[in-house]
């Protein structure tokens, strides 16, 4: 019986498996923020890019419908930069949510 080896596989020559490595995991501290003002697609879009340019930012998803904005960063955040960056987009930044 011969072997066959799945270039493919999940698995490590060592033995472990699954789907991503240590370094495809996201790591970081999520914060959730409430805006007002959101109401479409392009509000969100505005969000998202004013507070991805702050330093540490790793991602942002905020949402119209909920009046919500997430974001993920390499360390604590300063609400009042946070704040800043939404002043900019034109939206107010209510606090933590």
């Amino acid at each position: 019986m011969t072997s066959q080896t799945n270039s493919g596989s999940c698995c490590t020559p060592g033995g472990a498996c699954g789907s991503a490595s240590q370094a495809d995991v996201q790591v970081g501290i999520t914060t959730v923020y409430k805006v007002t003002g959101m109401t479409c697609g392009h509000c969100e879009g505005a969000i998202s890019q004013e507070v991805s340019a702050i330093a540490g930012v790793t991602s942002v998803k905020a949402v119209a419908a909920t009046g919500l904005a997430t974001v993920t960063s390499t360390g604590p955040l300063d609400d009042e930069t946070v704040r800043a960056a939404v002043d900019e987009a034109g939206y107010e930044l209510v606090g933590r949510a």
